[in-house]
């Protein structure tokens, strides 16, 4: 049998015992061995990311240099070069000095005026949502352009600005020319305003050049008239005459100084109200303030009249000047009734025993928010075993209100507070069976019932603005009676 020889011809060894021999011991342990394989391996990777992320980056790089102006582009050829061209055969010592034009076919990317109306108009948008957490270099990603046109874009000019303040739930439309080259911007920013981007031309080093305006449509005001009669409550008959929430509300705080919504109306009271509707593009898509208002209860009729000053301050005046709004609210929390008036002498349920009641106790839901019946300055912010948790306002004029009962106080000794600011909320602590609020009304010392009392008046409108009011005021009283007999003699007709 012949056996074959694997061994080295020369006979000698490929590491000589005399090399491990002169290395330290630590250096052939097996961990540290190990250890160096491990640390190459984590060189190669990483030498591996840089070479694939600057292929990226070149490749990202390459179609950003791909803009053309149209028209034809010549293309110089260096002197001195020789140039092969497919299927010619020139002389080996031939030379091309002069430059070869070949004209391209591009379709122009300038738009002019009425090409960015038309903008709207065509069918190429596409859209790209705002993410929570984006913003418009990761917009921008999504949509393929690179962090160059973030920083061109958000730069140009204070239109674009805006588009640093992007809210989740909004989108950002756009468009790109043949060269997937972004052609073109929209950002809406409200009803009225929307942001314009567009590409006007392309600059001499091919980069693009582009222009944003912010177009604003009129929003359109029309004056729109609506009446009812009670036959439950304020806001059933509003619904039904064709009001929305938000006009019943502020029908009923325009005359919350005078009526109580609550304990006043009654079946058969009317109301008639002359408001702001709001349209853009001939679609309705709101509507504005109470502009004139009326209401008959039990007999009294109310009327007010908006006025914006020459300080651009709006408020509601009587037809005369007189301001709608008292010094003092009327009711200082949205009751469900009134569980105990203002008595001489009634059974405590409590006490068990007979003493006047100087105030009214109001029902309401425990945490109802409980407001300062006027402006002042509070001077009792505390608590004890018989008024609970409790508020006393000092105001002008000698008068002082108290509010007692509190869940919760919500303002502290010595602050100031404004008229409708919320001081605590409704609750049962001290002397209470139930969840209300006891309020009482001091005058001077003495104890006034909070229903009856005369309510001193807030300030008329001022002598400058008084012959334009009366000229406005007038107007608006006579179309809201015209509108009514209008109204009223076409139910009669039918």
């Amino acid at each position: 049998m012949i056996k074959h020889d694997y061994k080295p011809q020369n006979n000698k060894r490929f590491f000589e015992p005399s090399l491990f021999s002169k290395l330290p011991a630590w250096a052939t342990h097996p961990y540290m061995i190990f250890s160096m394989a491990v640390l190459i391996m984590l060189l190669a990777i990483l030498l591996s990311n840089d070479i694939e992320q600057q292929s990226d980056l070149e490749a990202d790089l390459k179609p950003a240099n791909q803009e053309y102006n149209s028209g034809e582009i010549s293309i110089e050829a260096p002197q001195n070069t020789v140039i092969n061209q497919p299927n010619s055969h020139p002389p080996a010592t031939a030379n091309y000095s002069e430059p070869i034009e070949i004209p391209l076919q591009i379709e122009s990317s300038q738009l002019s005026d009425t090409s960015l109306k038309l903008l709207d108009t065509t069918d190429k948008w596409r859209s790209e949502s705002v993410r929570k957490g984006d913003n418009l270099s990761l917009i921008f990603k999504r949509m393929g352009l690179s962090p160059q046109m973030v920083h061109q874009i958000i730069t140009l000019d204070d239109n674009t600005k805006i588009l640093k303040n992007l809210r989740p739930g909004e989108k950002i439309d756009y468009q790109f020319d043949n060269n997937k080259q972004l052609l073109a911007l929209k950002y809406v920013i409200d009803l009225q305003n929307t942001l314009y981007l567009h590409r006007e031309s392309i600059s001499a080093d091919n980069k693009p050049v582009y222009t944003s305006q912010i177009t604003n449509k009129t929003i359109e005001i029309r004056t729109a008239y609506v009446d009812g009669t009670i036959t439950d409550s304020l806001y059933m008959s509003g619904k039904r005459a064709g009001l929305t929430d938000t006009l019943v509300v502020n029908l009923a705080n325009i005359f919350d100084w005078d009526i109580d919504f609550i304990l006043d109306i009654r079946a058969g009271d009317t109301f008639s109200v002359l408001y702001q509707e709001k349209f853009l593009d001939g679609e309705k898509i709101g509507n504005g303030d109470i502009i004139a208002a009326e209401f008959v209860n039990q007999g009294d009729s109310y009327k007010a009249i908006r006025y914006t000053d020459s300080k651009h301050n709006s408020s509601y005046y009587t037809p005369e000047g007189l301001s709608m709004r008292k010094a003092f609210l009327r009711a200082p929390i949205k009751f469900s009734y009134i569980s105990s008036g203002f008595k001489p002498r009634r059974f405590h349920p409590i006490l068990k025993r007979w003493k006047a009641h100087r105030g009214i106790d109001y029902r309401a839901n425990t945490g109802t928010p409980i407001r300062a019946a006027g402006d002042g300055k509070v001077t009792h912010s505390s608590r004890n075993k018989y008024n609970g948790k409790y508020v006393f306002i000092q105001h002008g004029q000698g008068i002082v209100t108290k509010y007692l009962h509190m869940s919760r106080r919500a303002i502290s000794r010595g602050k100031r507070v404004k008229q409708g600011q919320v001081i605590g909320y409704v609750g049962a602590t001290g002397l209470a069976e139930a969840p209300h609020l006891h309020y009482e009304f001091l005058v001077n010392g003495v104890h006034r019932n909070p229903r009856t009392v005369k309510l001193p008046k807030a300030e008329p409108i001022s002598k400058s603005e008084k012959n334009n009011f009366l000229v406005a005021s007038e107007a608006l009283v006579n179309q809201l009676e015209s509108r009514k007999l209008i109204q009223s003699t076409s139910q009669v007709a039918k």
